[in-house]
């Protein structure tokens, strides 16, 4: 599978301001906007290869910006924002029929496209997303924990799963560090929330699917069900025996819930 990697220069209508974003581009068919979430573009990496490779599809995975060695200007310390650029992204790509798929805090960014709505997306799959805030459920703080002790929520199997940071090497440490600094500028004072998001959904008018993780301790179960239920008509689907990286985990869970949902609400489905 060829992976083509675009660098694609966007302006956002609010003065002189403007990013080139890394954007890999995998397969053709179907279009797919894949965001990772606050692991990096590494986290997604693999299950973009595996729908590209299985399925008829075109995957675009971008690079948020200040992830992974990319540099993000000083502008940009806010999720809404990201989810700007995005919708930006499909139009400067000239893409239509696109099923945006997010995890984590990707999965905040595809909710917060979902709020701003587009014509060119036909449906959003949220896959253990953050960014609401409900009572008794926090999200757990990335930045206050160990790499073990965030395995031990994430995974359903963290020995299996999880990073061993003394094995990684100097340049793999700084990515993870630019990682953590990024997360920390979007992730805003609320702790990986905006008190605004779930009110906000209630707007959403495209298609949705929530995908959880039922071993998922990041964010929990009532957690996920909250989101589901904020989204007008959403539907919510449960993976067994995987945590809140299921494209890492279970991607042969997370493919067909997918696939199976853009196939669904896809444009052509529509004018059938």
């Amino acid at each position: 599978m060829t992976t083509t990697v675009r660098h694609v220069t966007l302006s956002l209508d609010r003065g002189d301001l403007d990013l080139t974003l890394t954007v890999d581009e995998r397969g053709e068919g179907r279009p797919f906007l894949l965001l990772h979430g606050g692991g990096g573009p590494l986290t997604v990496a693999s299950f973009a290869g595996l729908l590209a490779e299985q399925r008829p599809a075109r995957v675009f995975t971008p690079v948020h910006p200040g992830f992974h060695g990319t540099a993000r200007p000083g502008w940009l310390t806010d999720v809404p924002t990201l989810a700007q650029l995005y919708v930006r992204l499909l139009d400067e790509l000239g893409l239509d029929d696109v099923t945006v798929v997010g995890n984590s805090v990707g999965g905040w960014i595809a909710a917060e496209a979902a709020v701003l709505g587009s014509d060119r997306i036909s449906g959003v799959v949220l896959v253990d997303p953050v960014g609401i805030h409900v009572p008794g459920h926090p999200v757990a703080d990335p930045l206050s924990l160990t790499p073990a002790e965030l395995a031990r929520l994430a995974y359903h199997e963290p020995a299996k799963f999880g990073i061993d940071p003394a094995a990684l090497s100097e340049e793999q440490r700084a990515v993870m560090a630019g990682n953590r600094t990024a997360i920390a500028a979007y992730s805003g004072p609320h702790l990986m929330a905006d008190p605004t998001l779930r009110e906000r959904l209630a707007k959403v008018a495209l298609p949705t699917r929530v995908v959880w993780g039922e071993s998922d301790r990041v964010v929990d179960l009532d957690y996920g069900h909250a989101y589901a239920e904020a989204v007008p008509g959403a539907e919510f689907l449960l993976l067994h025996a995987t945590g809140h990286l299921p494209q890492i985990e279970t991607p042969e869970q997370l493919l067909p819930a997918v696939w199976d949902f853009a196939e669904a609400h896809g444009a052509d489905r529509q004018k059938r």
